[in-house]
């Protein structure tokens, strides 16, 4: 491993999923359960739906201020998905990082390339659902979206879940019991990598006589 990638010891974490997979409610479950994983809460130019808070579901914000700070290369990764803009500041997953935080990140599958660019000893997580059909009950009952908004969703899901390759883990979501306890392994094993390791405890690896490469 090389030493430009054991220098921060948090672990970050990239979800990303087709709409109606259930990365949300599994993200949320872990969070809950884990407390010592951040969500980073993203920019998006979308409107809140019912629940949502500014500053803690997202920083919701105008078209205008969003590509402003997009020029200013204030984001790590920006994607525009069903027509609105979502982004993630750089500076403050830095910082998380360095301070031995974990950070998850919620985000679609471009915005996963574009992380990883950054970040290569990213996590990466994709969640698929059981099957189409069961993709698309999901987004019915979920309520929030239009017609036409499930339409032009699971007409996207096709592309996107091609992109499942390019993620180290993949979790079927089927039973929510199940997958989230695959989640949470993929969690405590990527915390027990040696850059993770080597990083939070280097005085242990160098008593023991071990270096990094």
């Amino acid at each position: 491993m090389p030493v430009s990638q054991i220098n921060q010891p948090g672990t970050l974490f990239v979800v990303a999923a087709p709409s109606g997979a259930g990365k949300s409610t599994l993200v949320n479950a872990l969070l809950t359960n884990d407390p010592n994983i951040m969500l980073s809460v993203s920019y998006t130019t979308r409107e809140p739906r019912t629940g949502e808070t500014n500053g803690e579901s997202y920083h919701f914000t105008t078209v205008s201020d969003f590509l402003e700070r997009q020029s200013r290369g204030e984001f790590i990764e920006s994607a525009e998905v069903h027509g609105n803009y979502y982004g993630t500041s750089k500076a403050w997953i830095h910082n998380a990082l360095e301070s031995g935080k974990d950070v998850l990140l919620e985000i679609d599958w471009q915005g996963a390339q574009q992380v990883r660019h950054f970040f290569p000893q990213m996590t990466g997580i994709f969640i698929l659902p059981p099957s189409l059909t069961a993709l698309r009950e999901r987004l019915y009952k979920r309520g929030t979206d239009s017609e036409e908004v499930i339409t032009r969703r699971l007409l996207a899901a096709g592309n996107e879940m091609a992109h499942a390759p390019n993620f180290e883990y993949v979790i079927i979501n089927e039973n929510l019991d199940s997958a989230l306890a695959d989640l949470t392994h993929v969690v405590k094993a990527a915390r027990l990598r040696f850059a993770q390791q080597f990083s939070r405890r280097p005085s242990l690896f160098y008593d023991l006589g071990i270096h990094a490469q």
